[in-house]
């Protein structure tokens, strides 16, 4: 554990912007429009993550999930945003930063999901490239890894746009439905993320 002092409330409260995406917490009021978000996009989502029961859809399900989130972001080991289309604010996925270590680590654990109906549309890379900025600038992290399965192309080739390096493979690193998963590791750092041109 590292134990040196994190950065101020605001970097766990923000609105992040990069065209064409707004990243921002998640609210009560958005839980319908991400329950049904969650549930379209079913089989899309559990060919990489766990799947889930019913009951994780429901209300009173996701008002724990934003208690969750809101004690990671008051001490700073987290930070859980919603990824919404910019022009007219409809739902698209999400994005975290987890496992934020501070000290001599300075490090952190990126995921994103984007709803079947808006993939490959760009929403994602925006996403990712908004959290590394903030990351990197507000949160004052060194590096920033990621996971993703050897099958998932997309999910690599949109990591390595947004200047993400693979490392190596973690075999069995995450069970998936019931089965471990060989995952393939990523990483970008601070240096990397302010070479000219990116």
């Amino acid at each position: 554990m590292f134990l040196t002092k994190s950065p101020t409330q605001p970097a766990f409260d923000p609105i992040l912007v990069r065209d064409p995406v707004l990243l921002r917490s998640g609210a009560i009021a958005d839980h319908e429009e991400w329950a049904l978000l969650r549930e379209s996009s079913h089989g899309h989502l559990t060919a990489w993550e766990e799947d889930w029961p019913a009951i994780d859809l429901s209300l009173s399900s996701y008002k724990r999930r934003l208690r969750a989130y809101e004690r990671d972001m008051r001490r700073g080991g987290g930070l859980p945003l919603f990824i919404l289309r910019r022009h007219d604010r409809i739902l698209l996925g999400g994005a975290t930063l987890t496992n934020i270590r501070y000290g001599s680590s300075r490090s952190g654990i990126l995921g994103y999901w984007i709803g079947s109906r808006y993939i490959r549309r760009g929403y994602g890379t925006a996403a990712v490239f908004a959290m590394l900025d903030h990351g990197f600038n507000a949160i004052e992290l060194n590096r920033i890894e990621a996971a993703c399965q050897p099958e998932n192309i997309a999910s690599q080739k949109l990591l390595e746009c947004c200047g993400f390096k693979r490392e190596g493979l973690a075999r069995d690193y995450l069970k998936i439905n019931g089965k471990w998963q060989d995952h393939h590791i990523y990483a970008v750092t601070a240096s990397d993320f302010r070479e000219p041109g990116r």
